[in-house]
């Protein structure tokens, strides 16, 4: 499955939007509501939801694109955005908030990274992965 690279970008754009929310007002229940989203990108990222914006709102104004990109790395980054989340929401919901407030620092870093300069974290370490497995059974 392959993936039009300016969705996963305009998803991390929101994600940004989110958890600057999240870190801003310290609501646990946003930071869980971005960690369902995450669950349900990370099992296919044309199923999420702001995949859904993306193709309905967006795509009409720009057009379709020849580039794509492999949805495996995508759906990686989107398995790390959960567990990051997973943690951060479980911080603020159990008023550990420090824990909350770092767990959603690190995943706004990695939103904003590539919804600003399309550096993906989670895909360059999937990419990462996937080089070592190689070696080793090279």
């Amino acid at each position: 499955m392959e993936l039009d690279p300016r969705g996963p970008r305009f998803a991390a754009t929101l994600t940004t939007v989110v958890l600057i929310v999240v870190l801003a007002t310290g609501w646990g229940w946003l930071a869980l509501a971005q960690t369902v989203v995450f669950a349900i990108t990370a099992l296919d990222p044309r199923r999420g939801p702001y995949s859904y914006l993306y193709r309905a709102f967006v795509l009409p104004r720009m057009g379709p694109t020849t580039q794509r990109e492999a949805a495996a790395p995508v759906r990686f980054a989107q398995f790390v955005g959960f567990c990051f989340l997973a943690v951060a929401s479980v911080g603020y919901l159990a008023e550990v908030t420090t824990l909350g407030v770092v767990f959603a620092a690190f995943g706004l870093l990695a939103a904003f990274l590539n919804a600003a300069f399309g550096l993906c974290l989670g895909c360059e370490a999937y990419l990462a992965i996937r080089r070592l497995q190689a070696r080793k059974t090279a």
